[in-house]
């Protein structure tokens, strides 16, 4: 419940400051930028974040950072005031939202693994692959109603009304996350060095082939196919909706997520993992591009939509492997290397997606990214056989 909350309000958010920086900026860079303003501290952080992960309480660490993020949305709503715009003017706002992002990736950094870490100690292990795809149900769920709620609040309350409404999201998540109790770490027989700390964790990883494969092509998948970075520039420019039309829009990939992620927990995957792992990243690259090329909004909507269940296909089984493979003392440390292929991906594809667009143009842009996703399928299907055999 504490996890939906946070990300509801997690996902407005994101919704509101894409809109909100179009609006100021009209530049589909300034989508871009979002990403790079994120992605920065919540890579450069992610390792050490894994080691004080594994050597903290794992509920403290959740609690300050669910505070920290009140803060920030608490920084954005005196930011988006009326009386603020017309005394600091609107290059200061711009700039003020970017530093506001940015520490809210190094928050990130933090609480992203956190959460997944968690898990461990809250089901026991024998649960843990059917905790995993509840898990990301309850993400996605989360990420589907914020993305259409905050299209919808916008609509009606502009900036500052929706950021009170996620205010009170994240307030309601702390209260109830605050009723979990103590998350000690697990009990270390020798004390090691943060770096030595750190390293044991990346070399978990690497020795992990069928996790080093899985993370390593949704790295790549995501960077290259991050069209969702432009659904603002889509809705505004290509497709000419409303905000509430733009919330759905936005929405439209976590629907089809959750849509599967319920299929998936009523009937788990049993065999051949890996082949339906790539076939469902080649099935999101083909979404990308159809939505790239589309100019009709159901169209544009069914193929996110459709791009979004290939996806949560890929997280479900990602995040399995993740489960069953890492041992509960390095859960802090895997987590948070797992989250930097995921903040690259997700946050640097944003940038890369902006960049593109300013380059190429909006739309030749998106349908370059689709292909490549398909090329990174491709090489990953000849050049890695142990993820094409996996089965778990």
């Amino acid at each position: 419940m504490g996890r939906f909350l946070f990300i509801m309000g997690l996902r407005m958010l994101a919704t509101l400051v894409g809109w909100w920086l179009y609006e100021l900026t009209r530049d589909p860079l300034a989508m871009g930028m979002i990403g790079l303003a994120e992605v920065i501290p919540a890579v450069s952080l992610a390792l050490y974040a894994g080691h004080v992960i594994d050597r903290s309480d794992r509920r403290k660490v959740l609690l300050n950072g669910v505070m920290l993020y009140w803060l920030a949305a608490l920084a954005l709503l005196i930011i988006s005031t009326q009386l603020f715009h017309s005394h600091y003017g609107k290059g200061i706002v711009i700039t003020l939202i970017y530093f506001v992002i940015f520490c809210t990736g190094a928050i990130r950094s933090f609480t992203g693994p956190t959460f997944s870490a968690i898990i461990s100690q809250i089901v026991p292990r024998e649960k843990l692959p059917n905790a995993t795809t509840w898990n990301q149900g309850t993400w996605l769920s989360a990420s589907v109603t914020g993305h259409a709620t905050g299209g919808f609040l916008i609509a009606v309350f502009q900036p500052t009304g929706t950021l009170i409404a996620i205010i009170i999201l994240v307030s309601a998540a702390l209260f109830i996350l605050w009723r979990l109790g103590p998350k000690p770490p697990a009990t270390l027989s020798v004390e090691k060095r943060t770096w030595e700390s750190v390293k044991e964790g990346i070399r978990f990883v690497y020795n992990t082939k069928e996790l080093l494969s899985a993370l390593t092509l949704d790295l790549f998948a995501v960077l290259f196919g991050g069209a969702v970075a432009m659904v603002p520039v889509y809705a505004k420019d290509v497709l000419h909706i409303s905000p509430i039309g733009f919330g759905w829009l936005n929405a439209s990939a976590d629907i089809g997520s959750i849509v599967i992620v319920i299929f998936l927990t009523l009937f788990p995957l049993r065999t051949r993992q890996g082949k339906l792992l790539l076939f469902a990243v080649a099935g999101f690259g083909i979404c990308i591009i159809i939505f790239g090329l589309s100019k009709i909004f159901w169209l544009s909507f069914a193929a996110l939509l459709i791009s979004g269940a290939m996806d949560g296909i890929s997280v479900v089984i990602r995040g399995t492997i993740l489960q069953i493979k890492t041992p509960n003392e390095l859960r802090g440390r895997v987590m948070s290397v797992n989250s930097m292929f995921i903040n690259s991906s997700n946050e640097l594809g944003q940038f890369e997606s902006g960049l593109s667009a300013r380059l190429l143009g909006v739309v030749p842009s998106v349908v370059f990214g689709g292909c490549m996703t398909i090329a990174v399928v491709i090489a990953t299907w000849i050049k890695s056989p142990t993820i094409r055999k996996l089965t778990y």
